[in-house]
């Protein structure tokens, strides 16, 4: 059984018996539910619209036509944007004055995934209660559909993928004058996927004009492990190691997260997308920031530096952006490569992330590793706890956060300890019995060695009767 429904969306692999995985019928159900929720916020600032955008996996085109149809058959417009990206499909649910928008994508799980994510009025994914209820709606499977008279219409629009990009290149910290001036070449790996209609127009209209693709056919047939991780990225950092680049970009299939290579083959670092970004920022609109629990300590380094506040949110980009919000923060995100930029919209966005990295590196003349190594230096170490599912999980996480009272302790998701110079985070899986261990520290030996210490208290309290 692959179907996993929660408060991040639905998503499952594609094929197979019904409540069991992705098909026809769960989708009908989850859109519908959805669309029944939606009923709530229709008025006249936000019509009975809502936008439909997909990635470019294999199964897309067939699941969009299930979503479609479902949606006008509960009596709402439809505007299908076709492929498109995470954050363009959040941009065009506001545009459109729609109510909400569904987006099409697994992120960066394999070819045989898709999901369904929601998107509420302002274009930001559902808070938890909201996703809960779309959950319990569709489970109850008790709809009310439209007459003949009152089916919904439906549209295309293509447009958005320029209008993103212009939205990008009107904000005020993005210099595209300087981008020009600076000749960069660049080498995008855009995993056969989205990444590779919109990358390319992104870069040409920044002034970027040699530009070598990877990948870029968007066929749905990842070419690698679509999770932009060092591991899964030889291609373009054998291409970097050659010289003849300045800088390695690459994108999930859905283009919400940012991954950079040096020009020696080098990574940039996922965790440090974010921290540079912010940096850039912050010397120019100082202000609070916030990123998750599980992100690097850099973010706060940086913030601080600048005489700035940081806050931690519980991990997930909705949790991410509604402590943004409390807080006023100028800039945040996760350390996964998510860059969240107020200035441009609430969610994680990859093209945002590009323009500024590209003006951050072009005003100050330094090279990729140039700029990493000036960033705060941690290094993340992640690791499991394989448990029985019978154990009590979150018993043993009240024992390790008495354990460690004296230290700096936060409990808002999980546990994380917070030592002088290092940390560690305990979280639950919400699909499986393990608990993930994250650690860092200033050397990748010593954030391994804390999250094994950590792993054997926890498996040493497993094993007392």
């Amino acid at each position: 059984m692959t179907l996993i429904k929660s408060i991040s969306g639905f998503r499952g692999t594609i094929g197979g018996k019904t409540g069991d995985t992705l098909n026809p019928v769960d989708i009908a159900k989850s859109v519908s539910a959805f669309a029944a929720l939606r009923e709530n916020v229709v008025s006249r600032s936000f019509r009975r619209k809502i936008v439909v955008g997909r990635d470019a996996r294999i199964s897309g085109e067939m699941v969009s036509h299930v979503v479609c149809g479902t949606l006008m058959g509960m009596g709402f417009d439809v505007v299908n944007i076709g492929l498109a990206s995470t954050p363009t499909t959040e941009l065009a649910v506001t545009m459109e004055h729609a109510c909400g928008g569904i987006i099409i994508t697994a992120s960066h799980n394999p070819r045989q995934w898709n999901a369904l994510k929601f998107l509420n009025e302002k274009g930001e994914f559902l808070p938890p209660a909201e996703a809960s209820e779309v959950v319990r709606l569709a489970n109850n499977c008790n709809f009310e559909f439209a007459d003949v008279d009152s089916l919904g219409c439906y549209t295309k629009n293509f447009s958005y993928d320029q209008r993103h990009i212009e939205m990008v290149k009107d904000l005020e910290l993005v210099d595209i004058e300087a981008i020009r001036r600076a000749h960069f070449t660049v080498a995008i790996d855009t995993v056969n996927s989205v990444g590779g209609i919109i990358i390319p127009k992104l870069l040409g209209q920044l002034g970027v004009t040699e530009v070598t693709g990877l990948n870029t056919e968007p066929t749905g047939n990842f070419a690698h492990n679509p999770e932009p991780l060092k591991q899964n990225l030889s291609e373009i950092r054998n291409l970097l190691r050659k010289g003849r680049h300045d800088l390695g970009i690459v994108v999930d299939p859905d283009v919400d997260r940012l991954a950079l290579v040096c020009e020696d083959g080098s990574m940039f670092g996922e965790e440090n997308t974010l921290v540079a970004c912010a940096d850039y920022v912050l010397r120019h609109t100082p202000g609070p920031t916030v990123s998750n629990l599980s992100s690097s300590r850099g973010l706060r380094d940086v913030t601080e530096k600048y005489g700035c506040n940081y806050a931690a949110a519980a991990v997930g980009e909705v949790n991410v952006v509604t402590k943004m919000k409390e807080t006023g923060a100028v800039i945040g995100g996760e350390g996964n490569g998510g860059v969240i930029y107020p200035a441009a919209h609430s969610g994680r966005d990859a093209l945002v992330g590009i323009a500024l990295i590209l003006t951050y590196l072009a005003k100050t003349g330094m090279r990729a590793t140039e700029l990493r190594n000036s960033l705060p230096q941690y290094y993340i170490a992640k690791n499991r706890i394989d448990l029985d599912p019978t154990t009590d999980i979150f018993g043993i996480l009240q024992k390790v956060k008495d354990l460690y009272k004296n230290e700096q302790v936060t409990d808002i998701d999980g546990v994380k300890i917070d030592f002088a110079d290092k940390w560690v985070h305990l979280r639950k899986s919400n699909t499986e019995p393990i608990i993930r261990v994250y650690s860092e520290a200033h050397t990748m030996e010593e954030a391994d060695a804390l999250g094994k210490q950590i792993m054997d208290i926890v498996y040493n309290m497993t094993q007392k009767k």
